[in-house]
């Protein structure tokens, strides 16, 4: 009876926590979605309020971002072997099915994905569906990405790919089990100094962000930010209509 008491109390702590998560995720969605020039709102992401122009300069930084760095974690490369080839092929060949209702953008809105930053030009929008978010911190589903990539274009958006989401403390082992590592490479956004409150369009953008110089919670502090050790929890992302192998799972 106790082994079964602690085990409920584990899955309640576990499942409060992802809900939390969640509800953090979700607010951000929503601010971005009604983001016009005239609003300045906020956004809660994993319980630290960031402004319009925090999102803004953030996303900037984070879409070119992608090698590693003092603010990016990635998982090293493993030893190809065909088991493993297989089943990323398999993954590919899943989305290239699944996802082709998605190459209308409107379908993605009707399913329940949501355009992060809309409003702010970017050289990929992200279409999160926090609710496969929710069920991604428990299982991996290959039909479910969490977010679908897309390009803009004149007349709307050009589905380019997708974005697997993984808790922030699985293990690499953990990740190899839904993705192979000797074929993709998880990443993860770490050591992030936002400015202060209320300063982000006359910050020093060199300092703060994906891509200042500030790396460290005590640097951070000292410069009156506000630190961020990680933002949200690992991600891997996915082109599978390209024709190149190389380009399928690029870093």
């Amino acid at each position: 009876m106790k082994w079964h008491r602690r085990k409920s109390l584990k899955w309640t702590a576990a499942l409060s926590f992802f809900l939390f998560a969640l509800i953090g995720f979700g607010r951000m969605a929503r601010s971005s979605q009604e983001s016009t020039p005239r609003n300045a709102g906020t956004s809660d992401m994993g319980g630290m309020v960031m402004d319009r122009n925090d999102q803004t300069h953030v996303t900037e930084t984070m879409s070119h971002h992608m090698h590693m760095g003092p603010h990016m974690k990635m998982t090293d490369l493993r030893p190809a072997n065909a088991d493993d080839t297989k089943r990323a092929d398999e993954i590919v060949k899943t989305l290239q099915t699944d996802l082709k209702k998605y190459t209308d953008y409107h379908a993605a809105i009707d399913d329940g994905y949501r355009i992060f930053l809309p409003n702010f030009p970017q050289p990929e929008y992200h279409f999160t569906n926090y609710r496969y978010g929710f069920r991604a911190a428990f299982k991996f589903d290959p039909t479910r990405p969490t977010s679908l990539l897309y390009k803009k274009t004149p007349d709307g958006y050009e589905l380019v790919g997708a974005m697997y989401t993984a808790p922030l403390g699985s293990s690499e082992d953990a990740l190899n089990s839904r993705v192979p590592l000797s074929v993709a490479r998880w990443h993860l956004h770490v050591n992030i100094c936002l400015p202060p409150r209320g300063q982000a369009q006359s910050a020093d953008w060199t300092k703060f962000g994906p891509k200042g110089s500030i790396t460290t919670e005590e640097e951070c502090t000292a410069a009156g930010g506000r630190f961020m050790p990680h933002l949200f929890g690992w991600m891997v992302h996915v082109y599978p209509f390209e024709q190149d192998p190389q380009d399928v799972w690029a870093h």
